[in-house]
């Protein structure tokens, strides 16, 4: 049967998380971190290394997983997007640790540096706009793009958990779904059924009928072909007559 435009669907559509800013953002952070590692914290002295890369990377990953996990679980969903927003903050409190350590300048609201720095993140998402300045850029400024681009994806992702979240309360969990679904299912064939138990009686009523005219169309056929038979035969004897008469004659 047809699947009809009221039909429940379990699993929901997959999100193209490319096109989602904060992810976008999120994979600019994930690189700036590691050319900030490779360029300003040494490879083997200092922990903060891999720290810094793994929480980077554990906020790139956690979306996607979390936007791909989507697709049949939005508790799952909202719980690894938690995750990338947690990883998100443990990776801006190192950058933040490292200005204060290194007695470096915090990016602050009126100076022109900030100013621009705040526009450019507001407006660039990929990682092609970013990525020119990660060999220019010092560590201070490295640090304050980083911070920026860590306040613009949480706020970018809370937005997002709130949109979840309401769809979460309107419309359920996978379990719920797959009850409305399998339910929404058995109602559309309980309804057929009454709908074809409901044509039976004329159904029926109309085969007797097209039965009964079958059987008086098929009496007239045989009456008909009597008379033709009998007809023919008649004629076929008069005929024999006629070359015997006729034959008669010559003679």
């Amino acid at each position: 049967m047809a699947e009809t435009s009221n039909t429940q669907h379990v699993l929901k559509s997959q999100a193209n998380w490319d096109a989602l800013y904060f992810y976008q953002k999120s994979d600019v952070i994930y690189q700036l971190a590691f050319a900030f590692c490779e360029r300003f914290i040494h490879l083997y002295k200092d922990r903060t290394r891999d720290q810094v890369i793994q929480a980077a990377r554990s906020c790139k990953q956690n979306i996607v997983e979390g936007l791909a996990d989507g697709v049949a679980s939005t508790e799952m969903q909202l719980k690894l997007l938690n995750v990338a927003r947690a990883s998100l903050k443990e990776l801006r409190e190192d950058f933040e640790d490292y200005i204060k350590s290194r007695h470096l300048q915090f990016f602050v609201s009126g100076e022109p540096r900030y100013a621009d720095m705040l526009n450019y993140c507001r407006y660039h998402n990929r990682l092609s706009d970013y990525e020119p300045f990660f060999a220019q850029w010092t560590d201070e400024q490295m640090c304050n793009y980083a911070i920026t681009l860590c306040h613009f994806i949480d706020r970018m992702m809370m937005s997002f958990l709130k949109k979840l979240e309401q769809e979460f309360i309107t419309d359920g969990g996978i379990k719920e779904r797959m009850h409305r679904a399998r339910t929404g299912y058995r109602q559309q064939q309980d309804e057929r059924l009454k709908q074809l138990e409901a044509e039976l009686p004329r159904l029926k009523q109309f085969l007797a009928e097209a039965q009964a005219e079958a059987a008086k169309w098929k009496a007239a056929f045989e009456d008909l072909k009597q008379r033709a038979l009998k007809m023919y035969y008649e004629k076929e004897e008069e005929i024999k007559r006629l070359k015997e008469l006729l034959g008669e004659e010559n003679l």
